[in-house]
């Protein structure tokens, strides 16, 4: 049975003065990430996907590059569109996420609303699955807010129930079925390795 391994990206470097769609990944993301492609090896990985943001882009390439594989990247599996405000820092930024996915009908400070994202990333992931033509598992590197709503819609839940990563820094992980788009493994930290 194939999968897609759905993984949000680890630890990032925070900077204000970049825009927020071009930090990287930092030291201990990196780090990570070489965890993650070990827990990798027993499985048949035959394809890589991620955002087009640079640190779901440094992700894919840590897994892509050990598993001698290309990655492809979509515009669609970016995080909800943040533009409007740009950075925001914690604890403000998350009390600003918490209304994003507690009103998922209501634009937040002229955030993309949380509904709209659900929509794009459902039919990316979707698309993904449809038009993969390699018959083995899928890796696909995005980010948190983007793991809950493709989560919610595979827990049949609204928005904001569903269940969360844990994990701090993110780099946590889903698996779905490849055949029949359901979630067959809920969040993992990547340190948690496979159940099972």
């Amino acid at each position: 049975m194939a999968s897609l391994i759905f993984l949000t990206h680890p630890e990032v470097v925070i900077d204000p003065d970049q825009p927020i769609t071009e930090w990287p990944l930092n030291p201990i993301g990196r780090a990570r990430m070489k965890l993650f492609v070990d827990l990798l090896a027993d499985r048949d990985v035959t394809a890589v996907h991620a955002s087009t943001e640079r640190k779901a882009r440094d992700g894919a390439a840590i897994v892509a590059e050990r598993l001698g594989l290309p990655y492809e990247t979509h515009e669609d599996l970016g995080e909800n569109d943040r533009s409007s405000t740009g950075f925001i820092a914690p604890p403000e930024f998350w009390e600003v996420v918490r209304e994003f996915f507690g009103r998922p009908h209501a634009s937040i400070r002229g955030w993309e609303r949380a509904i709209d994202a659900q929509a794009r990333i459902v039919n990316a992931i979707s698309g993904i699955l449809r038009e993969d033509a390699t018959s083995g598992d899928i890796v696909v590197v995005s980010h948190g807010a983007v793991g809950c709503l493709l989560t919610a819609h595979l827990q049949k839940v609204e928005i904001g129930k569903e269940s969360r990563p844990q994990h701090p820094g993110g780099g946590c992980f889903i698996v779905i079925d490849r055949d029949t788009f359901t979630l067959t493994q809920d969040w993992r930290a990547i340190e948690d390795g496979f159940a099972g």
